[in-house]
């Protein structure tokens, strides 16, 4: 159904997380703590291709040869304002992390994404991007945020969600088909208001507290 560049993440850790996740009875502040946490696992599948270098340590019994990372720029990207529950649990694997903002809201009568503000790094070209939103619903507004990034000059770029539809991964497959996804569940289908069925509800007002 979906070709190699998405990636379903099917661990029990998080299959569970998001479990609770969807059960109406999850309150804000265990939401929201969740949501990190899946983000911190989702970050560890997402950087598996991070290239690696060897370097020369002295432990406390000898000197040998070590793999670290080999320098290469990150940034990630919340998609305002549901992405930004996402974003502190990626910064505690890799603090020198850059954060960009894209806010975007879903017109009501259209289901068409509006922008409405955009800050990135002044290096943003140089680094590779990591877009977050908790949820791929139609598409839209991923699909706007990935190309507003590559109008920064960016060539390596990854999109990473918790729940999507197969309609949202379907628009980014066609949209822009080198880009990665990353998610951490395949729900059946919209609704008629193109909310995630059976989905965990509007993501952003969890997270806050808004609903």
């Amino acid at each position: 159904m979906f070709n190699e560049k998405v990636h379903i993440l099917d661990h029990p850790l998080l299959q569970h997380k998001v479990a609770i996740l969807r059960d109406e009875n999850t309150g804000v502040k265990e939401f929201r703590e969740i949501v990190s946490e899946i983000a911190a696992l989702e970050c560890y599948e997402a950087t598996r291709d991070l290239p690696l270098e060897d370097v020369e340590i002295k432990t406390p019994i000898a000197t040998g040869t070590f793999k670290q990372l080999a320098g290469k720029k990150l940034a990630i990207v919340p998609i305002l304002r549901a992405g930004l529950g996402m974003v502190d649990g990626i910064l505690d694997l890799i603090p020198s992390a850059k954060v960009g903002h894209i806010g975007l809201y879903r017109d009501p009568e259209t289901h068409q994404p509006v922008e409405y503000y955009c800050k990135m790094p002044s290096d943003i070209a140089e680094r590779d991007v990591i877009i977050l939103d908790p949820m791929l619903a139609t598409g839209g507004s991923a699909s706007a945020a990935i190309t507003f990034i590559k109008g920064y000059g960016c060539k390596h770029i990854k999109l990473m969600n918790i729940i999507a539809a197969p309609e949202g991964i379907a628009v980014i497959q066609k949209d822009h088909p080198d880009v990665e996804i990353y998610v951490a569940a395949v729900d059946e289908k919209l609704n008629d208001h193109a909310y995630i069925v059976p989905g965990l509800g509007d993501a952003g007002d969890r997270i806050f507290g808004t609903k």
